[in-house]
């Protein structure tokens, strides 16, 4: 369906997936990586439906349905269209909701949380209260948003120092501030995540835990790469560490935690950390 947006130029267009009953149910607003869509994601979503959560995907500007290249002049400020998409979306839940089937009498409006994978990861934490750097080290615009309680990073933007020089070049505004990052939040990294925007390893994808104040928990998967099993699919061509069970132990990890954030229910969230004790260095949770 179509979220009323002014000034953006291409319509905004988002996806609703939900349980077929229940009420009081917790929202998850989710944010894609770069050129994905609301297409996509699927083994995340369906999962968190099936846990309880109504998902509700926008397509943001740089989708490749868009066809916006790196050298787009809009491109330079898509960052912020981005963030832009999320407020649009969380401010018009109740009528986005109302067009899927009355569902806006079946969701708990207190309970909204933004999740995001990669640059949607980045987008994600603006509302949770992180913000971006300018070129002299200065943080830029408050973008965090009153209605949104908890949230999850997947694969989040570290700090800027060490961009390569592409990215410096076409991605400058990756230069979060994570220290004004106050809203609860699981942050999820890959051991073997290394991208080509940053001259740091799998560590840079670990500042948004560690750079941020608490309440905020880590899962740290080891041998998980930037698409950490197949978020986006499976077998999709940008997976390159196919897994489906790490995309479950994923998907699972953010509605368990998200479900304890919320105190709906902390038996999931413990019986995760239970197992991570015991697990043979696969994976691990640390919290602070």
């Amino acid at each position: 369906m179509t979220v009323p947006v002014p000034d953006r130029g291409i319509d905004l267009q988002v996806k609703v997936t939900a349980p077929r009953s229940g009420q009081n149910l917790p929202v998850i607003v989710f944010s894609h990586g770069n050129a994905w869509s609301l297409d996509g994601y699927g083994p995340l979503v369906d999962r968190w439906a099936a846990a309880g959560f109504v998902v509700v995907q926008p397509t943001h500007l740089d989708s490749r349905r868009n066809g916006l290249g790196w050298d787009d002049p809009r491109f330079a400020t898509i960052w912020r269209v981005r963030i832009a998409d999320l407020h649009a979306v969380v401010d018009g839940l109740d009528d986005i909701l109302g067009q899927a089937g009355g569902l806006e009498t079946r969701v708990d409006r207190g309970r909204v949380a933004v999740v995001g994978h990669s640059w949607g990861a980045q987008t994600a934490g603006a509302l949770l209260g992180a913000r971006v750097l300018d070129a002299d080290g200065v943080p830029g615009e408050d973008f965090s948003h009153s209605a949104v309680s908890a949230g999850a990073l997947i694969a989040a933007t570290g700090t800027g120092d060490t961009l390569t020089p592409f990215a410096v070049e076409h991605l400058p505004f990756m230069r979060p501030d994570y220290s004004t990052m106050t809203t609860p939040a699981l942050v999820i990294a890959g051991g073997k995540d290394r991208s080509q925007l940053s001259t740091r390893g799998p560590e840079w994808f670990t500042d948004a835990y560690h750079l941020s104040p608490p309440p905020k928990s880590l899962l740290a998967i080891a041998e998980g790469e930037h698409t950490l099993g197949g978020l986006a699919g499976e077998m999709v061509a940008e997976t390159t560490d196919e897994e489906p069970a790490r995309v479950a132990l994923v998907a699972d990890a953010i509605s368990a935690y998200l479900l304890d954030a919320f105190e709906l229910s902390g038996t999931e969230w413990r019986d995760l950390g239970a197992e991570a004790t015991t697990d043979d260095s696969a994976w691990s949770i640390s919290s602070k």
